[in-house]
């Protein structure tokens, strides 16, 4: 018992210095503007993250989920004290639910539209400023906290819905806090959904911590307010509901999100085609889930689509040849790079992500589907590597389901990409996500030799009094 004591008191020391770096990095480690010193705190953060996760998986179970859940709010409550440090995109989207509330698509028109104009107020759009600032751009005669203010918006219906509903609820003056307090509960909301995950699977609790704790969920989810923590939600939700009509449904709701989450229909059809079934069950198993996804996606995009003068696309577009995916661009895949010619290094990712797509569907465990979820948006990750942290939100998640930790090097590489450009360091990417590579591999083959389980768990956070699928 006294043993036990001690593992709770350390994981309980070693969140309060997580919470506490989490809170200095906001207050006083710097944001996009004053980036130098972001890398230290980061580093900081993931260490007390790596140390509590480890402490946390021997402490009692009904101890290990009390902690896990109140160390997240915690986290989350630290995230609030201070405005957006990193990211402008949540201007974007408070932008975007003031449009929607007057009757205006957002996809008719950018936010320096004159036709605007009469929206505009001193909170985005400040007066009397020389437009100085890491979170501020020049617009058609605007100064304006909102992102490439002569563009439409990028974001899909239902995220538009989210920012229309949060603005709604918002009281008068609310500035940022209502979208990170949105953030907060998303957070949160996606803890308890993979606690119950867990105690329904009789699983490993303490995997949740990897996802409650991680340091993206903070900074990411919930200070910069990012709406991936939506469409992770619904990704979670969609992975343990049975496979079917319902679980298409709910991921063709988190395409409209954020288009990220479509790398998880493979996973979501694991073992679909494997030999020995038949072709009308796969027939059947495949068009339930595929029809679904794709009936609520053309349900979202139809009341903007029916909108005149309205493109939905908006800037996605721009988007991808501004961060290198097109067609012989050279801004991404730089792991590939090493390799191949900067032309192939677009087609060689596709196919890739391709075949391991084709492995999830034919390999795949349609009990655990979060594992071919993760193995193919992981490696698309990898492939591509972005330099936004916050698209690995996803993969944290369903590291969380799954308990396969190396994959959160993604999300790691992702956060010294991110900053590196801030800092203007080349060559930066190829080391970044070659380290995480490395480490999803390394990671994998210990997980291999390990395998076996044990004939039993204990009432820790490391398995429930039952027997759960074993890694």
């Amino acid at each position: 018992m006294a043993g036990v004591g001690v593992r709770t008191l350390c994981a309980i020391t070693l969140l309060a210095a997580l919470t506490a770096v989490v809170a200095a990095t906001l207050r006083t480690g710097g944001d996009l503007g004053r980036p130098a010193a972001l890398l230290y705190w980061y580093a900081a953060a993931w260490v007390l993250f790596a140390g509590a996760v480890w402490v946390v998986r021997r402490v009692p179970l009904r101890t290990a989920v009390a902690l896990i859940l109140a160390g997240g709010i915690a986290l989350c409550v630290a995230a609030l004290s201070a405005p957006p440090r990193t990211s402008d995109d949540m201007y974007r989207y408070a932008w975007d639910g003031k449009v929607q509330a007057v009757g205006v698509s957002p996809y008719a028109y950018p936010p320096d539209a004159p036709q605007l104009a009469r929206l505009r107020d001193p909170w985005l759009f400040p007066a009397g400023t020389a437009c100085r600032g890491w979170d501020l751009r020049s617009g058609r005669g605007v100064c304006t906290h909102i992102n490439r203010p002569s563009e439409r918006t990028i974001y899909p219906p239902v995220a538009q819905g989210w920012f229309l509903l949060v603005h709604a609820v918002s009281p008068a003056g609310g500035r940022h806090k209502p979208l990170q307090l949105a953030g907060a509960v998303l957070a949160v909301a996606t803890t308890v959904a993979l606690l119950l995950v867990q105690r329904r699977r009789c699983g490993d609790t303490w995997w949740v911590a990897l996802w409650a704790w991680c340091p993206a969920v903070p900074f990411a989810a919930v200070n910069d307010a990012h709406v991936d923590t939506l469409g992770v939600l619904l990704t979670v939700a969609a992975l343990v509901t049975a496979a079917g009509a319902r679980r298409g449904a709910l991921l063709g709701a988190a395409i409209v999100v954020k288009l990220l989450p479509a790398l998880t229909l493979p996973g979501a059809l694991s073992g679909v085609l494997a030999p020995g079934r038949s072709p009308r069950t796969r027939l059947r198993e495949t068009a339930s889930v595929l029809l679904a996804a794709v009936g609520v996606v053309a349900l979202a995009y139809l009341p903007y689509l029916l909108t005149p003068g309205s493109s939905v696309l908006g800037y996605l577009p721009g988007y991808l040849r501004e961060e290198g995916y097109e067609s012989g661009d050279v801004g991404r895949f730089a792991l590939l790079r090493l390799v191949l010619p900067d032309t192939w290094a677009g087609p060689a990712a596709v196919t890739l992500v391709a075949l391991s797509a084709w492995h999830v569907l034919r390999r795949g465990d349609p009990e655990r589907p979060w594992h071919g979820s993760l193995l193919v948006t992981g490696t698309a990750l990898l492939l591509t590597s972005p330099a936004y942290y916050w698209y690995a939100l996803l993969v944290v998640a369903l590291v969380a389901m799954g308990g396969q930790w190396e994959w959160l090097a993604v999300a790691a590489a992702g956060t010294v990409l991110y900053v590196a450009g801030a800092l203007q360091w080349h060559g930066v990417q190829a080391s970044a996500y070659g380290l995480a590579a490395v480490t999803v591999l390394a990671g994998a083959l210990v997980r291999r030799r390990a395998h076996g389980g044990k004939d039993g768990r204990r009432d820790s956070a490391g398995g429930q009094a039952c027997q759960p699928h074993q890694q």
